[in-house]
């Protein structure tokens, strides 16, 4: 059975700037969906949302038939509705995967899942990152290389205000000596969240192989089995009901 993925993408900069559109043509989030379908075939069926769609896209019923929903924002955070937010944490509640992509750890979706800030230290100086695998062992690392060489990219380093990883698979080094968890995975209700730090949109990271093989990874860990179902709530048991 095939995995159905939504990529969501906030696409503001794609629309607003000429070397983000030579960059990307097909918008960050067709570089993504292009990626997970490039590695991982028949086993997924991908579509594509944004901001700028009815209901940014993610109506109850396209959410309803997602296994894994991805989003990268960055320039409209704000924008997003409440009420979509509300839905996306429902379903991560109830088993659906997510992965949150570079500036979308300040999206409201991911500060309400994690319940912290979310913040980190950053700048700009198309520095190499090297994104190091901290547990080999772990399925979003395989087919890695050791360290993953990001030649240009926005730095970001700690603190990061967010919650210590249930399991932490990646971390960040930069020339100005930062470091970063930049590959953190999280249980939430029965659903997974991975977050994933490279994908500025200054830099063609999502089409360099080794990020789309993260993603790829990602997807698959995240998935539920058997799709999603319902998020566990306070249940009245009754003597003699076990």
């Amino acid at each position: 059975m095939s995995i159905n993925v939504t990529v969501w993408g906030e696409n503001v900069h794609e629309q607003q700037e000429e070397e983000v559109r030579r960059r990307y043509p097909e918008g960050m989030h067709g570089a993504v969906a292009g990626g997970l379908r490039e590695h991982l075939g028949e086993r997924v069926r991908v579509r594509t949302a944004t901001l700028q769609d009815p209901e940014h896209g993610l109506d109850a019923a396209t959410l309803a038939g997602t296994d894994v929903l991805t989003w990268w924002g960055h320039a409209a955070h704000e924008e997003v509705d409440d009420e979509v937010v509300a839905r996306v944490c429902e379903r991560v509640w109830a088993g659906m995967g997510l992965l949150v992509l570079h500036s979308g750890h300040y999206s409201k979706v991911f500060r309400a899942l994690m319940g912290t800030t979310c913040t980190v230290n950053w700048r700009d100086s198309a520095d190499r990152e090297l994104v190091w695998t901290v547990e080999p062992a772990h399925p979003i690392a395989a087919g890695v290389p050791q360290p993953l060489v990001i030649p240009e990219q926005e730095t970001y380093g700690e603190p990061f205000g967010v919650p210590a990883p249930d399991e932490l698979v990646f971390v960040s080094s930069f020339s100005g000596g930062e470091v970063f968890r930049s590959g953190c995975c999280y249980r939430r209700g029965k659903g997974r969240v991975f977050y994933f730090s490279p994908g500025d949109q200054n830099y063609p990271v999502f089409h360099q192989p080794g990020v789309r093989r993260i993603l790829a990874n990602a997807v698959l860990w995240a998935a539920p089995a058997g799709g999603a179902g319902e998020p566990l709530r306070n249940t009245r048991v009754e003597a003699g009901d076990w």
